[in-house]
């Protein structure tokens, strides 16, 4: 599921997905040509136990603009803006003292994206992203997210394309590089195996196996990976620390098209493998969980224009 099982911009994931719309269009359009779309997702996680004792829940907002242009027939830019909004739960976890770590969580991030064909099958791609990742309330200086993808797409086909990627990510005070793979592959009429839409709630990185029961509705099921840190406030139990929260979303999809260009998304689904755990301002870790897998639920509101 565009934040989560579902979750936010400041995952690693969902920065190395960013570049897969950008590939896919820079193969269709021309010179001239200008597309932009805009997306605004909702997702619940409901309540789940910590191994320790106690639990959590949350909820999560996504808003999402991009815009992109075909500058000549090899080279292609775009421009995208995102801000996710997280509010937390907590009911005396234990391994945390009892108390919530964390509470309303932003992340506002900015990101462009170059495309260049190399040869008519061969594409290049480039995407530099920059934003914070943040309790509310915390010093927003030290909550700095940025990074950069490289990215290669082969077109075999007018069916199929792959690709590999790798994104370098810097969450906070730690640095992360992220291998991926880009994939595009129309099997049949209905059947497509691809990378998820990264508006939705599970981003783009991961793999979706979709099925078109007619012009209006598709079917899909898929999973990938997400880890996102955060600053945390200044006055909470762990001033000006780092929260994270790391798991596997596995989820459902049911889509109905309304037209070409809107759509309307309904997720289902699980955060399996998942785990929370604070650093204190040093950088020491100095509280951890694992927790139960969550069920969650999401929808998500797309146009093209």
């Amino acid at each position: 599921m565009s934040r989560r099982p579902l979750v936010h911009q400041a995952t690693i994931a969902v920065l190395a997905a960013a570049c897969i719309p950008a590939m896919a269009l820079a193969q269709a359009m021309k010179p001239g040509d200008v597309s932009a779309s805009t997306a605004i997702t909702g997702v619940n996680q409901f309540s789940t136990d910590l191994d320790g004792g106690g639990d959590f829940r949350w909820a999560a907002g996504i808003v999402s603009g991009n815009i992109t242009r075909q500058l000549t027939p090899e080279l292609g830019a775009g421009f995208s803006v995102r801000y996710d909004y997280d509010a937390w739960s907590f009911g005396k976890p234990v391994a945390f003292g009892g108390k919530a770590p964390w509470e309303n969580l932003n992340a506002p991030n900015i990101a462009g994206s170059l495309t260049y064909a190399i040869t008519p099958d061969v594409l290049v791609g480039f995407v530099p992203s920059f934003g914070w990742s943040f309790e509310s309330g915390a010093n927003t200086g030290d909550a700095l997210v940025y990074g950069a993808i490289l990215s290669a797409t082969k077109v075999f086909s007018d069916r199929l394309v792959l690709g590999i990627g790798a994104s370098v990510v810097h969450q906070i005070d730690e640095n992360k590089v992220f291998p991926f793979l880009i994939i595009q592959w129309q099997i049949d009429e209905r059947w497509r195996l691809a990378n998820p839409f990264r508006a939705g709630p599970a981003g783009g990185a991961g793999l979706e196996l979709a099925y078109a029961i007619d012009d209006n509705w598709e079917i899909a099921g898929g999973g990938t990976y997400r880890s996102y840190r955060f600053r945390l406030k200044n006055d909470g139990p762990t001033p000006d620390g780092v929260g994270e929260n790391r798991f596997f979303p596995v989820f459902a999809r049911l889509t109905r098209k309304f037209g070409a260009p809107t759509k309307l998304d309904f997720y289902a689904g699980v955060s399996a493998g998942g785990r929370l755990s604070v650093n204190n301002a040093q950088g020491n870790e100095v509280a951890r969980d694992d927790y139960k897998t969550a069920p969650a639920i999401g929808v998500t509101l797309s146009h093209r224009y």
